[in-house]
């Protein structure tokens, strides 16, 4: 195997079973890839009690800067029915010129197309002009809690800094070149309980249904709508996503409700304003007595998720510049600078350095027969290889 092939790099990747929390030899094969390019290799291994250990890779090449930094992860979701595949998930079988295997394109895909380019780049015109470094995590598609976050950590209190970072998210809907995110929404959820008063179904004067209460309260969260959009964001949405009364009885009126939400908010908000808006509807609903006539206010409480995602938005000149013009002069596409989608480990890193993601087309993503297009390796190999010279060139203006 060489390094300089993406599609041997990604096959080599996909046989190794690294579905979350485990390490499955992702980091292994990978570290096998990178040594002898030059790179020094760190593993790391974070814990906290309640969640898996989690191995996580660190390697950087040269010791000046300026320093560009790719990051993604090994890990990757389950496969889910087996039987339902075309081809197994974890043979990396190449068929009518696709590469099928669970995390062809999220994420391995990205990292094998980044470690070819940057071998490429070396056999051409030697080590960059600064530092490289890959900050790959084993914990994206888990809970997030001993991956990047720690790895940054890690890295940071041993004195690394890093210029700009590339995700190698697979941001393109379509074609390979349609999209680079250049941020992300921010992600609040949190857990509301209604508390009423059991009772016979016929006899509600003696009891306090929460249902209604929940009822208002939902309303009042999802109209009306948070915002209109900004430039760079679409309108923040809030979506409940469970309700729940726990209660498998007909004639029996509930003693308490509860349901879960989850907003995706645009920078008209923080964590705290979206937070006081909620109370501030919350509160109000809970006067309203058009479903409970005569009633004193509805009796909630909330609790809030822990570790909400906060917007951000990357204005970086030479890293997007650098990246839009490799994408464009390889794929002959212009690509749209977008903040859609989720959420990813670049709300982390964005705290460090500029971050922007590009990878491949995320059609088939979580999917059964998760596949990527064997010629789309080959371009996406090009666009890095293009924007790893343009942007050792431009990180000093």
């Amino acid at each position: 195997m060489t390094a300089t092939d993406p599609v041997a790099n990604l096959q080599t990747l996909i046989r190794c079973p690294s579905v979350t929390p485990a390490e499955g030899g992702a980091l292994t094969a990978l570290e096998a890839m990178l040594a002898p390019l030059g790179f020094s290799v760190d593993r790391v291994k974070a814990s906290e009690e309640g969640t898996p250990d989690i191995e996580n890779l660190y390697a950087r090449l040269g010791k000046d800067g300026p320093h560009l930094m790719f990051a993604g992860h090994t890990d990757v979701v389950p496969v889910g029915d087996e039987a339902a595949w075309t081809h197994p998930p974890f043979e990396a079988q190449i068929s009518k010129g696709e590469l099928f295997g669970r995390g062809a394109v999220d994420m391995k895909g990205g990292i094998a197309c980044f470690v070819a380019a940057v071998a490429r780049h070396i056999d051409k015109n030697g080590p960059p002009n600064g530092s490289i470094s890959f900050l790959i995590t084993g914990d994206e598609e888990g809970p997030a809690i001993n991956g990047t976050i720690k790895l940054l950590q890690w890295a940071a209190e041993r004195g690394e800094r890093w210029d700009a970072c590339l995700v190698g998210e697979p941001t393109n809907p379509d074609r390979l070149g349609d999209m680079i995110k250049i941020g992300r929404r921010g992600s609040l959820s949190g857990k509301i309980t209604v508390h009423g008063v059991q009772g016979h179904a016929a006899y509600p004067h003696l009891a306090d249904n929460p249902v209604r209460g929940m009822l208002q309260l939902t309303q009042a969260l999802m109209d009306p709508p948070f915002d209109g959009g900004t430039d760079d964001f679409q309108p923040s949405n809030l979506e409940v996503t469970t309700v729940d009364v726990g209660n498998p009885a007909t004639n029996v009126i509930p003693a308490k409700a509860s349901a879960s939400f989850n907003i995706r908010f645009n920078d008209s908000w923080t964590v705290e304003t979206l937070r006081a808006e909620i109370l501030r509807r919350l509160d109000a609903a809970a006067r309203d007595g058009a479903l409970r006539p005569g009633r004193e206010p509805v009796a909630y409480d909330i609790v809030w998720a822990d570790r909400p995602s906060h917007v951000f938005l990357t204005r970086n000149n030479a890293l997007i510049a650098s990246l839009s013009s490799a994408v464009e002069s390889v794929s002959g596409q212009s690509p749209r600078l977008s903040t859609t989608g989720g959420t990813s480990d670049a709300r982390f890193i964005k705290d460090y350095c500029p971050v922007v993601e590009f990878g491949l087309v995320g059609q088939t993503m979580h999917m059964v027969d998760e596949r990527v297009a064997v010629a789309d390796l080959e371009t996406l190999t090009a666009i890095y290889e293009t924007f790893i010279a343009r942007w050792f060139a431009n990180a000093g203006l």
